[in-house]
């Protein structure tokens, strides 16, 4: 039996003891080698793209030729006004690549010693920029659609079992309101090249919302596998589409979603055994992040630490998430970088937005 590639040598290329033995001039040289690769670790103006520029403040910030604007290596991303060492930084982003099934706020508080509301932020923007890295991604091949609803789960039932029926009748209401649903258009492996394939994820009040952002990603000979819902029919008229009767069967003369199942079961598994809880508020950066993960599950984690990084270094700063915890919260007018997609307190949540993501 092969051996699965998280427990090979392979998936090991960098560790938290290498980050925490390097002092703070040489994470900083390594963020900047990563986040400027395209032009050998040299600084880029975050402005206008230009490449010349004069030394302001020995290596730690630059004033381009072109613009005249000054920057420095998070300005215009993500991190900027950032606070933190880089060195946490650079610790973070190997403790986030290292959780697979995801890195709660509370232990990312304890392991680099920050407070519980710099580590929620910090995994925010990040989950944000993995979105914004995938965001202009096609599909082709084939492709599995299907929907899964994440949170709105009841409070904790009363000691009384005679209380049972009227507390659920009493709060079900409720919790069907704060239920989102997230959709999930998962390409299949390549078994001939062994290409894996890619995932977008979408937050949307429904799933026949979907029709129109799959005329827009998928490409026209695309195969798509979809179950009987009456939501997935226009789908039969844009493509080659195989419909899965899941009352009946998992898979039925070739006809599967079994993949985007996996995925849901992937985001299932991280909130019981990491979150806790996902609220409706966030879960669309919840998918997002599983889906980077589960998309690059054969990735090194060496690798998927440069590739955070250098998403992390293309994405410009969140209007949501910018003095959050101040009160400065933008209205909930759309996701930040996500196209199309998906009140309480939980191990990793914080307080409520609605979002959505442009098709």
């Amino acid at each position: 039996m092969a051996q699965h590639f998280l427990l090979s040598p392979q998936a090991r290329t960098v560790s938290i003891l290498s980050v925490a033995s390097m002092s703070e001039k040489r994470a900083y040289a390594k963020l900047k080698r990563i986040i400027w690769d395209a032009n050998g670790g040299k600084p880029i103006c975050p402005h206008c793209g230009g490449f010349e520029h004069w030394e302001l403040d020995d290596d730690k910030k630059w004033r381009c030729i072109s613009c005249r604007k000054s920057f420095s290596l998070t300005s215009g991303t993500i991190f900027k006004d950032r606070k933190l060492p880089f060195r946490k930084m650079l610790a973070a982003c190997v403790i986030f690549a290292n959780g697979v099934m995801g890195v709660s706020a509370c232990r990312l508080s304890r392991e680099l010693d920050i407070t519980y509301k710099s580590a929620w932020v910090l995994l925010q923007k990040v989950r944000d920029a993995l979105g914004q890295d995938g965001e202009t991604a096609q599909l082709a091949g084939v492709v599995e659609i299907d929907g899964a609803v994440f949170g709105g789960s009841l409070p904790r039932l009363p000691n009384s079992k005679k209380l049972w029926e009227e507390f659920k009748r009493k709060n079900k209401a409720a919790a069907k309101k704060r239920q989102k649903l997230i959709v999930v258009m998962r390409e299949r492996d390549d078994p001939q090249t062994g290409k894996t394939g890619k995932l977008r994820t979408f937050l949307l009040p429904k799933e026949g919302d979907a029709i129109e952002i799959a005329r827009n990603i998928l490409l026209p000979d695309t195969v798509v596998h979809a179950d009987m819902s009456p939501q997935w029919e226009p789908l039969q008229l844009l493509f080659n589409t195989k419909r899965i009767n899941h009352s009946e069967h998992f898979s039925h003369d070739g006809a599967c979603t079994n993949m985007a199942e996996s995925f849901f079961e992937r985001m299932r598994s991280a909130e019981r055994g990491v979150h806790k809880h996902i609220s409706g508020a966030h879960v669309h950066r919840y998918a997002m992040e599983l889906a980077w993960k589960e998309q690059n599950r054969r990735v090194s984690n060496g690798e998927q630490t440069a590739m955070m990084i250098r998403a992390i270094g293309k994405t410009p700063p969140s209007r949501t998430l910018v003095g959050y915890w101040q009160g400065r919260k933008a209205k909930p007018v759309g996701n930040d970088n996500q196209p199309g997609s998906a009140n309480d307190h939980d191990d990793d949540d914080a307080i409520a937005y609605l979002t959505g993501r442009k098709g």
